[in-house]
Parts: C-alpha cells; structure tokens; sequence
C-alpha cells in the first residue's frame, strides 16, 4: 500500500473506530508499518484539516472529532473531481489554505470506490500554477481581517512603484481583471480605495475593531459579478 492510499485508509478506519479510538500500536498493526510512521502520517492528516487528536491517559489514542465530521456522501466521480479542480485552481488565493482543509473533510468521508474513481478522472485534469500568487502571510492577514472583522495595517505599492501605508477597514474581497483586490476604507486616505492583493508589500492585524461598513456603500457590481454564496 502507498502513502496515499494508506492515508485515505486511516482516515476510514479512524472514523470507523468512532468515539473508541485507536492507538498508534493498533494502527501500526493494522497497516504494517511502524509507529513512528503511522504519527507521521497523523500529523499530515490534522496539517490537512482532518479533524483527528490525541486522547490522553491509560487506553488513550487517535479519536475523530465527530462534531467536526460529515455523515457519509454520495458524490459521483465527476462531483468530486468538479470540486478538487476547483479548489485547486484556487491555489494561493484567499481561503485557499481553508477550501483544501474543507476538502480534505468531504473525501474523507467518500466510500472507497467513489474516491478511486474521482483520483482517476482528476488525474485527467491539469491546472497550471505559474502565476505568483504573492505572500501567504498577506494573504492570510486580509482573510483574517474580513473573517474577524478588525483593521488591517499594510504597506502597499501602486502600479507606478509609489510606496504608501495604510491602516484600512476591510469591507469585502474582489476577483475581477484576472486579479485580486482588498476593497476597504483608508483610515489614512479618509476614502474607499481598491488594493490589489499581490501589490500588498505587508499586511498585519491589528486589535482594533474595523467599521462595519456595508458593501452596497461601494456601489453596484457588475451586472456578470456573483457574490460567492451557497448558490454560487
């Protein structure tokens, strides 16, 4: 069994255990491979998103949390690979690291046949990534600034190399010109102003409360522009 594979079946078989568990001695027995490895392989399925932890104490192992589980689904192999293609072309972009994890959590949960047959229709689809998606620690200080909802201090560099700081209230995320861009309020500017995200030199969270300002203050979008909802 390769390690792919082996990884899609512990998940099963941690999820199988349910509220039981199983500890790192079982699971090596099972797939035949050293403790140490089967800790590795653990790791890489929580840095993944994999909802799984150590239970501590005499009889403790590797238990999923199943409030942070999905039941079982039914997907067709086209459905799945719909969602990975489109979670992989997403790469780099904001809530990236957040839609793998999300991910992660649906196949984990796909029944085995499913999953094969998704990896070999997947295995079909190519997404080139040359693009420079810019700074992952921006990236992720604009997705925690909308999520939690508090000022964001940047340093930002427009298109003719001038160099500007700004402390902004993020009011929403755009994709639109084939780039991404910050739409948010310049406390410094006094002025609503459209900061594309890979211009961002650096971006860090502060402890204060960014103004609720609505996205309809910006104005109409473009009639071909949906917001990402559930319908999206």
């Amino acid at each position: 069994m390769n390690r792919i594979d082996r990884l899609y079946a512990l998940r099963e078989e941690l999820r199988r255990a349910g509220s039981v568990g199983r500890t790192a001695e079982r699971l090596s027995e099972i797939f035949e491979v050293s403790v140490r490895t089967i800790k590795r392989d653990i790791s890489s399925l929580q840095q993944g998103g994999f909802p799984v932890w150590a239970q501590p104490g005499p009889g403790g192992g590797y238990v999923v949390d199943a409030a942070a589980t999905l039941p079982p689904v039914n997907f067709t192999e086209a459905e799945a690979s719909g969602l990975a293609a489109a979670v992989a072309a997403h790469r780099g972009q904001p809530f990236d690291g957040d839609a793998r994890a999300a991910l992660a959590k649906v196949q984990a949960v796909m029944d085995a046949r499913t999953r094969e047959r998704s990896d070999r229709l997947g295995a079909r689809i190519w997404i080139d990534h040359a693009d420079d998606p810019g700074s992952p620690q921006v990236r992720r200080a604009v997705e925690r600034s909308l999520e939690e909802r508090r000022v964001l201090s940047l340093r930002y560099r427009d298109r003719n190399g001038r160099e500007s700081a700004h402390r902004v209230d993020p009011i929403f995320l755009a994709h639109t010109q084939s780039r991404w861009f910050l739409v948010a309020h310049s406390r410094d500017r006094e002025a609503i102003r459209w900061f594309v995200l890979d211009r961002m030199l650096t971006a860090h969270l502060t402890a204060e409360p960014a103004a609720d300002i609505p996205v309809a203050s910006v104005g109409a979008p473009p009639t071909t522009a949906r917001a990402v909802t559930g319908g999206a």
